[in-house]
């Protein structure tokens, strides 16, 4: 079944409605071409008695052109630089990166 998600995962991210070129570039390392799927969600968190409305981008990055993301290292999308903050997250089947980032 694993051949199957990666088979599906190849063509989404080939697709160019779906998947974006972008560039990733480990902390102290060279840059690297990758494909990304990226997500610009709004997120809404409560603090309290307040809920507070805050733009996120995360991207989705497989783990064969990444195999261990850390934060800090740095990622450009369109021009767009950004740094992954907190913990990289993998799927169940273990293909894929969920990264959060940040303006760098």
């Amino acid at each position: 079944m694993p051949q199957a998600f990666e088979s599906a995962l190849e063509v989404l991210f080939a697709d160019t409605n779906v998947g974006r070129d972008a560039v990733y570039i480990a902390e102290g390392g060279t840059p690297v071409l990758v494909r990304v799927v990226a997500r610009r969600a709004d997120a809404i968190s409560d603090f309290g008695d307040a809920r507070l409305w805050s733009e996120t981008t995360r991207i989705d990055l497989r783990v064969a052109e990444v195999s261990a993301p850390r934060p800090g290292d740095r990622i450009e999308i369109d021009g767009e630089a950004f740094l992954v903050q907190g913990v990289p997250l993998r799927d169940r089947e273990r293909l894929i990166w969920t990264l959060d980032l940040r303006p760098a």
